[in-house]
């Protein structure tokens, strides 16, 4: 076992020990420790923001009573870790992709669906679909877990070394994709060589020429300085970079009505706050890029449609893996 998971495990004891307490204590309402939130981000992305954002809200509703302290960049495991420490009511709350959830709820790869949508405010306009969101909350709730918000980085865009002229520009390219099989399913129907990498090794990666490219929220690409080994940022914007907040639900189920209801409130605020502070980080994004040398590539509407049509077999994967009524719900107001 490496000395950072050792390191992880021991914290994650300590915290354990500490939410047991709060669990007593909040019986009388009171809160002796503060509840930790995990994300595995770091810097000031949207991530980390709408975590901190969340924690501050559940302080003002409460007067102070109700304290979550949010721990960033792995420190508590990874996604993967989380998730499972989560199920078994270790930690109560995450800020994370759906993407890796996907394994533990199989119906979130409907996220994952590319080409969909063609503006980032097509999307949320979905999202505020109350009919919709309740189908999400219920499956989180079946798989032992609470929906409490989502938000984006915008979409996921690509960054290369090579000129782009056109859609065939990406062929054969060596991109480096998450985990996720949709994910790879979508890069090679349009010809590139996804390459899954954890995202600590993609500067490394492309540094030493490992991958040819490789897809990001735009944020990341600044805080990440991805931007001083690649030149030109194509905004292929096939997939919505999403930021889920979500909480245990045997953590949910010990607390009192009262506190349930502050911590939905701060969650719904903080849903809220953070799509305005995804489209400043957005636009922040791309004046730090162009400034910093890169070239903002802005895909033909061909391509487009070229990209949309290549990736079908990959919308009847996920309508097939996600459920049919899922899926065209998803997709239902991009395609009108």
């Amino acid at each position: 076992m490496s000395g950072k998971r050792i390191r992880q495990l021991i914290a994650i004891a300590i915290i354990v020990a500490a939410i047991a307490y709060g669990f007593i204590s909040s019986r009388n309402n009171e809160q002796h420790f503060a509840w930790p939130l995990a994300t595995c981000s770091s810097g000031e992305t949207v991530t980390n923001v709408f975590a901190q954002t969340f924690a501050d809200y559940v302080s003002k509703l409460s007067d102070g009573k109700m304290k979550i302290q949010v721990y960033t960049d792995s420190t508590l495991g990874t996604d993967l870790e989380l998730m499972e420490s989560m199920k078994d009511g270790d930690i109560p709350f995450i800020v994370a992709s759906p993407s890796p959830q996907v394994s533990y709820i199989p119906q979130l790869c409907v996220f994952d669906t590319p080409c969909v949508y063609t503006d980032i405010k097509t999307f949320r306009q979905n999202m505020e679909n109350e009919e919709l969101m309740d189908e999400f909350r219920e499956i989180y709730r079946e798989h032992g877990y609470r929906f409490l918000g989502i938000t984006d980085q915008g979409f996921r865009v690509m960054t290369m070394s090579q000129p782009y002229t056109d859609l065939s520009s990406i062929a054969g390219q060596k991109i480096r994709v998450m985990e996720n099989k949709y994910h790879i399913q979508f890069w090679k129907s349009v010809n590139a060589n996804p390459t899954p990498m954890t995202f600590s090794e993609v500067y490394i990666g492309l540094q030493q020429g490992t991958i040819d490219a490789q897809e990001n929220a735009l944020p990341l690409i600044v805080t990440a300085k991805l931007y001083e080994q690649q030149k030109r940022l194509i905004m292929t914007n096939a997939v919505p970079d999403l930021v889920t907040l979500i909480a245990s639900g045997k953590f949910m189920d010990s607390l009192t009505e009262e506190q349930a209801a502050i911590i939905e409130e701060a969650a719904r605020l903080a849903q809220e706050d953070a799509k305005d502070i995804s489209d400043h980080k957005a636009e922040e994004a791309i004046k730090y890029l162009e400034e910093a040398g890169m070239e903002i590539v802005t895909p033909s509407q061909k391509d487009y449609e070229d990209m949309r049509q290549m990736c079908q077999p990959v919308w009847d994967s996920i309508r097939e893996d996600c459920g049919a009524e899922l899926f065209d719900e998803y997709t239902s107001i991009a395609e009108e």
